[in-house]
Parts: C-alpha cells; structure tokens; sequence
C-alpha cells in the first residue's frame, strides 16, 4: 500500500471516529436534556417502552404538542378565585372527603383548561402535564388513582387525604406558572 492510500485511509478512518464521536455527543447531550425537563416521567417512560429511542422519541413529539399549545399564565384575579375555590374545597373535606377529593379532581382539571391544556382524558392529560410538570405527575396520578378508588367507595379517609395533599402538589404549580405566589393554604 502506498503512503497516500495509507494517509487517505487514516483521514478517513479519523473522519468516520469523530463523526460517531459527534453522534454519541449529541445523543448524550439530548438525553440529559429530556432527562432533566421530564425529571421521574423520563425513567417512567423509558421503563413502560422498554426501548429508550422510542421513549425518547415519544417524549420529543409530547414536546412539539406541547410547544403547539397556547399555554398562557392565569390573570391575577383567576388565580385568586382558583386559590379560594381550593380553600372552599379542603374545608369541605372535613364533612364530606370523597366529594372534596372529587371536587380537588374537577378543580385541576379546570385549572389545566384555564391555563390552556387540553383536558380529554386522563393519559393525555398527563402526556401534555409531563413536559412542564414531570416532577409532578406522580403526585397527580397517584390522587387519580385514589378518586378512581373512591368512586366506588374503596378508599380510606386517610388515602382520601393523601389524595388531596397530591391533588394539591399538581394544583399549586398550574396556579403558579408564571403568575407569581402560590395561593391558598395547605390541607
């Protein structure tokens, strides 16, 4: 072999390493940034794929929906009738907690809607909440789950509490988000 093809397939060789080397970076690089926006929902997704490319996949098209949304911040006023509507709900978990776990359950939906997510259905809900609120959602998954349960009622009144404080984790950030201080008091 003559020392210009020796040369020219060292060069090409060395061009081929750091363009993997590049694509490697890239890949490290993007999947830091999904861990840390998704936060807890980007190992949940992960595992419920159970194929990391599709489950980041899948989580850069929730970012394009997203992205597509008309997510706006509550008017000062919305947030203060939304954080009394919350205190007129904890006080009456005293006398009837299922309903106020149901009532916590309308509240954040309504919330959601208000602030310009959609609001059919649950999983989507969810899928849409994931990309500003990953750190949130087990919290809201675990109080739908309690309302679930409570519907037919199979929840304790101590479940039923916890499912308010949860319910109360998602709703103080959705009050929040780019609005200013939170509203309302703790359950």
């Amino acid at each position: 072999m003559s020392t210009g093809t020796l040369v020219t397939v060292v060069v090409v060789v060395l061009v081929v390493l750091a363009a993997l080397a590049a694509v490697a970076f890239v890949r490290r690089r993007n999947r830091r940034r999904l861990h840390e926006r998704f936060g807890p929902e980007y190992e949940r997704t992960v595992e419920a794929h159970d194929d990391r490319r599709r489950a980041e996949h899948e989580l850069r098209e929730r970012e394009k929906r997203h992205d597509a949304l008309d997510i706006r911040p509550l008017r000062p006023e919305t947030r203060d009738r939304y954080a009394r509507e919350w205190t007129r709900v904890q006080e009456e978990f005293v006398d009837r907690p299922d309903c106020a776990v149901h009532e916590a359950d309308r509240l954040v939906t309504a919330l959601m809607g208000e602030r310009g997510y959609p609001t059919e259905g649950f999983e989507q809900q969810v899928r849409d909440l994931s990309v500003e609120h990953g750190r949130t959602l087990e919290h809201y998954r675990a109080a739908h789950e309690v309302n679930g349960r409570s519907t037919g009622g199979r929840a304790t009144t101590e479940e039923l509490r916890g499912a308010m404080v949860h319910y109360r984790a998602l709703f103080d950030e959705l009050l929040e988000d780019g609005s200013g201080p939170r509203g309302g008091s703790r359950p």
